[in-house]
């Protein structure tokens, strides 16, 4: 499904030059490289974004939370089909997870349905954009605006997603994105980045970062330690340069796949206003376990993104939900499966793919 070191290999003496210029430079810790990284990405977002690195994708999460004022006693809508970074952010700053089922086309959720949802304790709404794909974040807005609750878009898979023309992350009233290794734009190690619109917004999530510091050893607020570090900019500054035609290639291999796909299969769709930035190829299929085994078989990997809902997750049992809970989310567990897609896997190799799928839906048809 992915292996860093395809992409390394060609990165490999820009990425070491940075890596020993870092460590000659005497800055370790929040220095010019994460700055230069926090310009870049805003300037690739566009639209007046604040950015600020931070530790991984689930601080910022947390972060951005803090910063709105999400605590205890507040509800915050969500999926159960996301990882479960998302929920435990929710979680650390203890407010409550109220989850949305999705829409069966897209895995997106369901925006139908959060009106129903909201009671006087919602505080927040995190929409998840699932795959490369995004939810309709002006209708979302629309939604939530009425209220007063908070918008937090989930971008971990959104890296280079367009909503209208847009980037994902620039909508919502703060946004959170991983570069996590497997990512369109991936560290090697963890990392993650808060943005938003408003400057007074961003200084708040800067204090926070950084133990609630303005200056050195005064704390203004409760905060925490969480902060991109100098060697892990200096790499994402290189990928960042190399992002935009990473999507294109990206992007060129789903169109392969839906050009080719056995008609048997359903790939999750994209709005007609969404640009996806293909972070993953899902399609459905009711013998999803059979057709995994298959093509394992012939030595081609695939994943699920993802096999449990977290309603389903013993480790959220007290939040009460039952089976059938979220009956599009739970049956989409047990029928997405994500073929191999990366910048780097070979034309040849995604034509393989899609012959070998229909070789094996062709046996069973």
């Amino acid at each position: 499904m992915f292996d860093y070191r395809d992409q390394y290999l060609d990165l490999e003496k820009e990425v070491l030059g940075a890596v020993q210029r870092v460590l000659r430079s005497g800055e370790l810790i929040l220095g010019s490289e994460v700055e230069k990284f926090e310009s870049g990405f805003s300037d690739f977002l566009g639209h007046g974004t604040h950015s600020l690195g931070v530790a991984n994708g689930t601080d910022a999460l947390v972060i951005c939370l803090m910063a709105l004022g999400v605590g205890p006693g507040d509800e915050v809508i969500t999926v159960a089909n996301t990882a479960v970074p998302t929920v435990s952010a929710i979680r650390m700053v203890r407010a409550t997870p109220v989850f949305a089922d999705v829409d069966p086309e897209t895995s997106l959720m369901d925006l139908n349905l959060v009106p129903g949802l909201i009671t006087s304790k919602t505080r927040a709404i995190i929409p998840v954009h699932l795959f490369g794909n995004a939810v309709n974040m002006p209708l979302l807005l629309d939604i939530a605006r009425p209220y007063n609750i908070s918008v937090v878009e989930d971008c971990a898979q959104a890296h280079g997603t367009l909503i209208n023309g847009r980037a994902a992350g620039t909508f919502g009233h703060a946004a959170a994105f991983s570069f996590y290794p497997t990512k369109n734009l991936g560290a090697y190690g963890d990392g993650g980045l808060c943005t938003t619109a408003d400057a007074s917004l961003a200084k708040e999530m800067r204090r926070i970062r950084k133990y609630g510091f303005d200056d050195l050893y005064y704390a203004e607020r409760e905060g925490i330690n969480s902060r991109l570090d100098e060697v892990q900019a200096a790499i994402l500054n290189i990928k960042l340069r190399y992002l935009p035609a990473q999507l294109q290639k990206r992007r060129a291999l789903a169109e392969v796949y839906k050009a080719g796909l056995p008609t048997s299969l359903r790939h999750m769709a994209a709005p007609s206003n969404i640009e996806h930035a293909y972070h993953l190829f899902v399609v459905r299929s009711k013998e999803r376990d059979a057709l995994r085994a298959a093509l394992a078989s012939h030595n081609i990997q695939t994943g699920i993104h993802y096999p449990f809902p977290i309603h389903r997750m013993r480790g959220y049992t007290f939040l009460g939900y039952q089976d059938r809970s979220l009956p599009i989310t739970e049956a989409l567990a047990n029928e997405i499966v994500s073929l191999p897609l990366y910048p780097e896997l070979p034309l040849e190799s995604a034509h393989r793919v899609l012959d070998t799928l229909h070789e094996i839906l062709d046996l069973n048809s």
